[in-house]
């Protein structure tokens, strides 16, 4: 049985984090969180310790080694994206691995100091990718890797649509503030991001059609694919058969005109992905790195508009 602390304890996906903690056999000793909204925690781990503050959070972690001769051996972060940084470095320098939600950080800077700390520390940080370990995705990719094999020149043709419906809360919250969640991209498209170039190779040329608070557009090349991607949060552009079935999310992705089928399967993700980190595996800061820099240059980017081979979709949001 493996301890762990939670630091981000009030957030959408920290119930997801508890759930593998707990699926996984081990014990959740302490949580932090600003917010106190947190009765999740007795579906999961009653006894934990919980925190508001952080610096009586940081003390109970320094205390709890020294009176029980026992390490804190994770501190699982599902705290606001801005935050990840400090938090990963205070898990490394309390003698403990970090397994830290998407985006690991916003910029790939921030990796590269990582990296320093981790070889100061011995300790590793692991990033949630939970979509390399989604069963379809693994097919796709086998199959790719096999077809690359007999044809290395093959260039896939590729749509990317992901919306996620979100309320006006979002754009008050810290995630509709792009200096704190690295904007929509960041926040709800690097996973997508880091799939694909895992599968097709990496970024060669990297163009934004749009950018608006709610939607982010543009065009991937990679090395053996051509992606049009479209990402938003507006329920508007949701389609409208989508719609009609009462739904308020929708993914798609097609390879050569053909729909890969992945949209279940996926609240499973997280305890295959602690699995995944607690027999050895997991990923770590180098598989972390391309998508991170995908996304902060998606950032520095000016939008072309509607030029060249660009999303469809893109059509709902500039008429």
């Amino acid at each position: 049985m493996k301890r762990f602390a939670l630091i981000g304890a009030a957030g959408y996906i920290a119930p997801r984090h508890m759930k593998a903690i707990k699926e996984t056999g081990n014990d959740l000793i302490a949580a932090c969180d600003p917010n106190d909204s947190v009765g999740v925690i007795d579906s999961y781990f009653p006894d934990a310790s919980f925190f508001t503050e952080f610096e009586r959070f940081d003390r109970f972690v320094d205390k709890w080694h020294r009176e029980h001769d026992k390490h804190i051996e994770y501190v699982a972060i599902t705290s606001p994206n801005y935050l990840h940084d400090a938090h990963i470095r205070f898990a490394l320098k309390n003698g403990a691995d970090a397994i830290c939600e998407k985006p690991l950080v916003l910029n790939p800077h921030n990796i590269d100091q990582l990296k320093i700390i981790e070889q100061e520390t011995g300790k590793q940080v692991y990033n949630i990718l939970q979509l390399r370990l989604h069963p379809s995705i693994i097919a796709l990719k086998q199959r790719v890797t096999q077809e690359l094999q007999r044809h290395p020149d093959r260039v896939y043709t590729i749509d990317l649509t992901y919306l996620t419906s979100r309320g006006k809360w979002y754009f008050t919250s810290w995630k509709g503030d792009a200096s704190k969640s690295g904007g929509i991209a960041s926040n709800i498209g690097v996973h997508f991001f880091d799939m694909l170039t895992w599968i097709f190779g990496d970024v060669k040329k990297n163009t934004v059609t749009l950018k608006h608070p709610d939607t982010n557009a543009g065009t991937f090349e990679l090395q053996h694919a051509k992606v049009r991607w479209f990402l938003s949060v507006n329920y508007d552009y949701i389609p409208q058969e989508v719609k009609a079935a009462g739904q308020r999310t929708f993914r798609s992705i097609t390879v050569d005109g053909e729909a890969i089928e992945f949209s279940g399967g996926f609240t499973d993700l997280h305890t295959r992905s602690y699995e995944h980190i607690l027999s050895g595996n997991g990923f770590g800061l180098d598989e972390a790195y391309g998508s991170i820099e995908t996304v902060a240059e998606i950032r520095r980017l000016d939008p072309q508009g509607l030029q060249g081979d660009y999303h469809p979709f893109c059509k709902k949001v500039v008429l």
